[in-house]
């Protein structure tokens, strides 16, 4: 699997922080994300987990939040 360098870290957070400075909240692991948890969503541990990315929807088809929760690869 390739990973992702730096700077492609850092332009996916920027785009996440453009959506919540719009109101949509963030979540990691069932939390609101804060800056300390931006990393780990980019990690794949050794035990296979890593996180995917879940897009909540509200009415009429807009964004209501975004989650990122750890699955395994089995």
């Amino acid at each position: 699997m390739k990973g992702y360098s730096q700077e492609e870290q850092k332009q996916y957070v920027d785009g996440l922080r453009r959506f919540e400075s719009r109101g949509i909240p963030i979540y990691i692991d069932g939390t609101i994300a804060s800056d300390k948890d931006w990393a780990k969503i980019f990690q794949v541990r050794e035990d296979g987990a890593f996180y995917m990315c879940d897009y909540v929807g509200g009415d009429e088809g807009t964004l209501k939040e975004i989650h990122f929760d750890r699955v395994y690869n089995r």
